[in-house]
């Protein structure tokens, strides 16, 4: 049984939501410097590497975003959902249960999603992989499917923790 007054799990949850945004953020800044030095000083095989540098530049400019907002968000988010927690019960289910669900649903549409650019970027790099002439289209394809898959596995492990925390708060309102 869940003390009332014990809301660590609300704590854990943003906390690690913090330190994974601190993830998506080095991720984010190592992308587009990248893609930056594909796109500006290599000179040897270029068309790969500039059909690389647009997915690398494209999701790195989300994953800083994603990074940067969670991370902006996450202690002010913990201490507000907390502090409404022990002030008014009632605040978990008009509000944050409403709101994990849509996070949880946001979820599978972001597997999914990550999930097509992953094929799609494989098929492309399969598709050209013998054509000396279609080298852009190889490195777009392959870093594409190498972020999705990135992209992939943080979301999963952010998706793993949305559901025991969606579960704390489900046990907080049994209480």
């Amino acid at each position: 049984m869940l003390d009332l007054t014990d809301f660590s799990f609300i704590h854990r949850y943003f906390s690690a939501e913090k330190q994974e945004s601190l993830l998506f953020l080095f991720l984010g800044i190592v992308s587009i410097g990248l893609a930056l030095v594909f796109f500006i000083f290599i000179k040897t095989n270029p068309s790969f590497f500039r059909g690389a540098a647009i997915p690398l530049l494209a999701i790195g400019l989300i994953q800083l975003t994603v990074g940067y907002t969670v991370y902006a968000r996450s202690d002010k988010q913990r201490l507000d959902i907390a502090y409404q927690a022990g002030t008014d019960p009632h605040y978990i289910i008009g509000t944050e249960m409403p709101r994990m669900k849509t996070v949880m649903n946001n979820f599978v549409i972001y597997r999914y999603t990550e999930m097509a650019l992953a094929l799609a970027g494989l098929a492309l790099f399969l598709f050209f992989y013998n054509s000396t002439g279609m080298l852009f289209w190889k490195g777009l394809g392959c870093t594409l499917a190498i972020q999705a898959l990135l992209m992939l596995g943080a979301d999963y492990v952010a998706e793993k923790r949305g559901k025991t925390y969606k579960q704390g708060l489900e046990n907080f309102i049994k209480t």
